[in-house]
C-alpha cells in the first residue's frame, strides 16, 4: 500500500529555499586559487613609465637701482613732488551725508527727469524701491559723488576716490536712464 505525501505550499517554499542555499554554498567550495593566480600575474606585469618632472624655469634677477631703474615699491617722483597724501582734492568731511550716499552708485537707477532747463531734477530709484529727486550739486554714491550735470537721458557725477597714497583723485561717472 502506498501512501502519498501531500506537501503544503509553505513546506514547498522551505524546501526550495534550502535547496537553493545548498547550491549557492556549493559554488563557493571551489576555492580562491584561480583569483590568487590572476593577482600574482598582474603584479608581475611592468607598469607604464612615469614621465619625468618638468624642468623648472629660472628667472634672471637684478637690482633696480644699480641699472638706473626705479624701485616699483617706492613712491614715484611725481607722487613725491605733489606731496603724496596731501595732493589732489579732498572730500568735505564736515557736511552731513545725503540719503543717496549710503548706496553704491551702481545700485542706483535713473528712472526719469522732472522740469526743463536749469531747474531739471532727476528721479533716482534706490535699491529699496524709493524714488528720490536729485538736483545739480547734490551728492550720491559711496565715493562722494557730486552731481555736475543733468540731461534727459543721463546724469553726470564726479567722484572722489583714494589714490592709494592717502590722497584723493577725481573720477567721472554717469548713470543712464534705465530701459522700461
Amino acid at each position: 500500500m502506498s501512501k502519498s505525501i501531500a506537501l503544503r505550499p509553505l513546506q514547498v517554499a522551505r524546501v526550495a529555499l534550502m535547496l537553493g542555499a545548498v547550491l549557492v554554498l556549493g559554488g563557493c567550495t571551489r576555492g580562491m586559487s584561480d583569483v590568487r593566480d590572476w593577482v600574482a600575474q598582474e603584479k608581475q606585469k611592468k607598469g607604464a613609465p612615469i614621465p619625468p618632472l618638468p624642468v623648472i624655469k629660472t628667472f634672471e634677477t637684478f637690482l633696480y637701482n644699480d641699472q638706473g631703474r626705479r624701485d616699483p615699491f617706492s613712491p614715484s617722483t611725481a607722487e613725491l613732488d605733489n606731496g603724496g597724501a596731501n595732493a589732489g582734492p579732498r572730500p568735505d568731511q564736515d557736511r552731513t551725508k545725503e540719503p543717496l550716499e549710503v548706496f553704491a552708485l551702481d545700485s542706483l537707477k535713473m528712472v526719469g527727469t522732472v522740469g526743463t532747463g536749469g531747474g531739471t531734477e532727476v528721479l533716482i530709484k534706490d535699491p529699496g524701491g524709493v524714488i528720490h529727486r536729485v538736483h545739480r550739486g547734490e551728492y550720491m554714491g559711496q565715493n562722494y559723488g557730486h552731481v555736475t550735470a543733468i540731461s534727459e537721458d543721463h546724469i553726470e557725477l564726479v567722484e572722489l576716490v583714494s589714490n592709494g597714497n592717502g590722497g584723493w583723485m577725481e573720477r567721472s561717472a554717469s548713470i543712464a536712464l534705465g530701459e522700461k
